[in-house]
């Protein structure tokens, strides 16, 4: 079995001392073959703020750490900088990637960045972005899970949320749920929650599930949902995978397991030969 975790909005600048403690703790016992950071990394993309995220990073002491910007991670009062190097410091820390891919036995893992320093904290999806993806989930090798990272939501659950998604979400699920994707993994909100995308977007042909997670470390947490992250277990050709949703509890100050999905996957996308 291997096992992902996906690690969101952390906001250095707003973190818990305690909470980052727990989850680095957490992260060594759990020993994931990847960890997916989400977007917002820093509070307001300040040098300092970088620097204690890329320590938390070097911490977590992952085979494979992929990391997307959020629109908290471009500047937001410096608008020189924002318009003409917006990704300056989250380059000077994580390199020049702003889309990290990873390929192994089990995942297909494709991050995209949906920041826009033009639309504030809204988010975009490209025409461009959406073709590339299908193109790569269309060359998944079978037994794969597909997942697609954004850092803005394809789909949320609150009628107060609907401002939220990312814009160009609904062109986006249909095409990348149609190419093989089982996932489409998100940020933003701190809310943490599971949907199957074929039950809400009726022209879906195949089964695809919204993952998002809440804040991981920041105190900037929503009302009843504590810092929290995801894990992500898979067997390659099992047809079966499962999301935990890990919050920490302060009484302890570790992680622990509040929630479990078991998703049944496609066998193989659309069109692959058999």
């Amino acid at each position: 079995m291997s096992t992902l975790i996906q690690i969101s909005d952390p906001h250095f600048g707003t973190e818990q001392p305690p909470v980052v403690a727990a989850l680095l703790a957490f992260v060594r016992r759990v020993q994931p073959l990847a960890a997916v950071l989400s977007g917002d990394i820093p509070q307001r993309g300040r040098r300092a703020q970088f620097a204690a995220a890329k320590r938390f990073v070097d911490q977590l002491g992952v085979p494979d750490c992929l990391v997307i910007p959020g629109n908290h991670d471009i500047p937001l009062f410096n608008v020189v900088a924002r318009m003409f190097f917006p990704y300056a410091g989250f380059e000077r820390v994580f390199g020049p990637v702003l889309e990290p891919h990873l390929l192994c036995d089990a995942f297909q893992l494709t991050c995209l960045n949906t920041t826009r320093p033009s639309r504030h904290k809204d988010g975009e999806i490209s025409d461009e972005q959406i073709e590339r993806v299908a193109r790569k989930l269309r060359e998944a090798k079978g037994d794969q899970l597909r997942i697609v990272v954004t850092h803005q939501p394809v789909h949320v659950l609150r009628d107060s949320e609907v401002h939220n998604r990312v814009h160009g979400y609904h062109e986006a699920v249909q095409a990348w749920a149609e190419a093989g994707a089982d996932i489409i993994m998100g940020g933003h909100i701190h809310l943490p929650y599971v949907a199957a995308l074929d039950e809400h977007f009726p022209e879906l042909s195949r089964r695809c599930w919204a993952v998002q997670a809440g804040t991981a470390v920041s105190h900037r947490v929503r009302a009843k949902h504590p810092n929290s992250v995801n894990l992500i277990h898979y067997t390659a050709g099992s047809g079966l995978c499962s999301v935990e949703r890990w919050d920490y509890d302060a009484t302890s100050t570790s992680f622990r397991c509040v929630d479990t999905h078991e998703l049944l996957l496609e066998s193989r996308h659309p069109g692959a030969p058999q």
